[in-house]
């Protein structure tokens, strides 16, 4: 763990630093408060011990300033003074700190605090990760990876609101897996599972950087183009489509599955209210289109042509 030694005392900043590299520990040390604060600015420091005493900014100030930051991880912090009354370490506590420990300490009540330290920040770091793990869960495909159903409706929403406010298109397009039930009853369902990974792997390379892209159920997904015009998204989904159709899914015996999608395209225009339940439905009938006129297509939706719209 990488700690912060802050004292305007030398000996003590080398004799913090003796105890904690021998413990394992990496630390870097300021001779002061102000100094510290600029260094935490630049690398925020899960471990901080710091004087209370000390000359441009002192420990209390310092505990606050790093309290009101918000850093992304929790710093645990142990003041270190020689004032020993009770209302001074209800102040320092009350400023923020962890723990208190006054001046000359004892080695070994500094290594068990310091101890203690440790085991509530490892505690903290499993809570977040286990958080992170829950959100990612919460927004994203068990199979895979792609954003669910809930989240790719969400980003929809969003950028159609953009769209709507800055005067931009935003196009949907709804892909649907050519004869999917076709590999699941031929190969299984873990094949099929597998093919379903290729085609997501596919979509997330193809698309670009500030587009999205989501699992819609089944062997469906959805495509969300930001400042793609009907034209443009048209294109994008052909290209996505021939790398869907040239690419294999190996088999264990030496075999190869060929797969397939068919492609509806829809497009929002500035002229009227952005609604995603609009879209989504007609991109859903330019894919029928696409599966009805052969699927392995792109079709784009026409309102004129009830949704019958041009190959792209």
């Amino acid at each position: 763990m990488k700690v912060l030694i802050v004292d305007d005392d030398a000996t003590y900043r080398r004799l913090l630093t003796t105890i904690l590299v021998t413990k394992g520990h990496q630390v870097v040390d300021a001779p002061d408060g102000h100094t510290a604060w600029e260094m935490m600015q630049q690398e925020p420091f899960q471990f901080v011990i710091t004087d209370w005493m000390m000359p441009a900014m002192d420990g209390p100030e310092l505990i606050q300033r790093i309290r009101d930051a918000n850093f992304p991880s929790y710093t645990y912090i142990i003041l270190l003074t020689a004032r020993n009354a009770r209302d001074d370490v209800v102040d320092g506590l009350e400023a923020g700190a962890d723990d208190y420990l006054t001046k000359p300490f004892d080695l070994g009540e500094l290594r068990a605090r310091v101890s203690i330290g440790e085991r509530i920040l490892n505690l903290e770091t499993r809570l977040r990760e286990a958080l992170e793990r829950e959100q990612v869960l919460s927004t994203h495909d068990g199979l895979t990876g792609m954003l669910n159903r809930r989240a790719i409706c969400e980003c929809a929403t969003t950028e159609l609101l953009r769209g709507g406010r800055d005067g931009k298109p935003v196009s949907l397009v709804m892909i649907d897996v050519d004869h999917f039930k076709t590999v699941n009853d031929a190969y299984g369902h873990l094949i099929g599972d597998q093919a379903l990974c290729l085609v997501s792997n596919l979509l997330n390379k193809g698309i670009r950087g500030y587009d999205w892209a989501g699992r819609w159920g089944g062997e469906e997904f959805l495509l969300v183009l930001p400042g793609a015009d009907m034209k443009e998204a048209g294109q994008i989904a052909e290209r996505l489509r021939q790398g869907i159709s040239t690419a294999q899914l190996p088999l264990a015996d030496g075999g190869q599955i060929q797969l397939q999608a068919s492609f509806g395209v829809a497009t929002f225009c500035s002229d009227y209210d952005p609604s995603f339940d609009l879209l989504i439905r007609q991109a859903d009938e330019a894919l029928y289109c696409a599966k009805n006129r052969g699927r392995n297509q792109v079709c784009l939706f026409n309102e004129d042509d009830q949704g019958c719209g041009q190959e792209s």
